[in-house]
C-alpha cells in the first residue's frame, strides 16, 4: 500500500503563463516548494472528483465554465456537447468576459449521471479553462 511517504518524481510541461500564476499563488499562501503546491492542487482535485461521484438522483443543478472562444473549433463542439443533453438543459447564460475569455452558466434539472456527464465533457475540451458542476438535491 502506497503512502504520502513514497514519492515518485514526475514530470509535466506547463505554458510559462499558467506556471507564473501557479508560482504566484504558491508565494502568497506561502508554500515551502512547488512540489508542496502541485500536491496540494491534486489533493483538492481528487476531493472535487470524489464529491462529484456521490452526487446521485434527481438534481437542480448548475454549470459554470469559462472559456477561450478564439480557440478553433471550440464553440461548434461546447454547443453539440448542449445538444447532447437537451433533457438536462434548462437555459444557458453567455457573457464575454474579454476578446478571448467567455463565461457561461448553464441551468440543469434532472439525473445527476447526466449533469456529472456533461460538466467531464465540457471540462475535456481544449480551450476550456475551467467547468464547475454545482448541484443540490430536489425535495418534495
Amino acid at each position: 500500500m502506497s503512502n504520502d511517504s513514497d514519492l515518485s518524481r514526475i514530470g509535466i510541461s506547463l505554458p510559462k503563463n499558467l506556471l507564473d500564476k501557479f508560482d504566484e499563488i504558491l508565494d502568497l499562501r506561502g508554500y515551502s516548494s512547488r512540489s508542496e503546491g502541485i500536491r496540494d492542487a491534486i489533493r483538492n482535485y481528487i476531493t472535487y472528483y470524489k464529491w462529484m461521484s456521490d452526487v446521485s438522483g434527481e438534481r437542480q443543478g448548475v454549470i459554470t465554465m469559462v472559456y477561450d472562444h478564439e480557440q478553433r473549433g471550440l464553440l461548434q463542439i461546447l454547443t453539440e456537447i448542449q445538444h447532447d443533453y437537451l433533457s438536462v438543459i434548462q437555459c444557458s447564460l453567455h457573457s464575454h468576459v474579454n476578446h478571448d475569455k467567455c463565461v457561461e452558466v448553464i441551468l440543469l434539472r434532472g439525473e445527476a449521471d447526466k449533469m456529472k456527464s456533461i460538466a467531464e465533457r465540457l471540462m475535456a475540451q481544449k480551450g476550456v479553462e475551467s467547468v464547475k458542476l454545482t448541484t443540490i438535491p430536489i425535495e418534495d
